[in-house]
């Protein structure tokens, strides 16, 4: 298989189940978006995570994947693949849990840094957040899974959990937020 076919050379790309729209599209935003979150948490892995992250990322890479062959494909459209479903919402909520029983409950908002592996974490989170709003966007115009949607609101909280389980497991403390008073 040849890497370049030379069809998007137009500016326009294929959805799966054959449809031309522009590489512009709202719905190619979104999915762009997802494949470069998937791209910085494989940044995130190279920094040395502990085992429990690495598994962790390892299978939201993988439903990542899902989860953009399911924004590029419209729900009228009769494709076999596999679409992001409520296992891979629940997957995230009993890892948050999980990484939660290990960590102090949060009093105060937190800056977002710490360890290379846990900031990279936090940025990825920022990343998930954009892919979120471009999604919504989109659905007003295209059929978009509410599955979908559910499964990004929920992976920027597990990232959100996974920054802060990471830099505790580096021994970096949290920096709380304090917003400075007026005098």
């Amino acid at each position: 298989m040849k890497i370049y076919t030379k069809k998007g050379d137009s500016g326009n790309t294929s959805l799966f189940g054959g449809q031309r729209v522009s590489k512009s599209s709202k719905r190619i935003d979104a999915y762009g978006t997802v494949d470069e979150l998937n791209s910085l948490l494989g940044m995130a892995s190279s920094f040395g995570l502990s085992d429990k992250g690495v598994q962790f990322i390892e299978t939201v890479q993988q439903q990542l994947f899902v989860l953009g062959a399911d924004l590029a494909t419209p729900a009228s459209k009769d494709v076999r693949i596999n679409r992001i479903s409520h296992n891979e919402v629940e997957y995230l909520e009993k890892a948050i849990d999980e990484m939660e029983e290990e960590l102090e409950p949060l009093k105060n908002f937190i800056l977002p840094g710490g360890a290379q592996a846990g900031a990279t974490l936090h940025f990825a989170r920022t990343i998930c957040r954009r892919a979120e709003r471009i999604t919504v966007e989109c659905r007003h115009e295209e059929e978009i899974s509410e599955v979908a949607i559910m499964y990004i609101n929920r992976l920027s909280d597990f990232l959100f959990v996974l920054a802060r389980f990471e830099n505790k497991e580096a021994g970096d403390e949290e920096t709380p937020w304090i917003p400075e008073r007026s005098k």
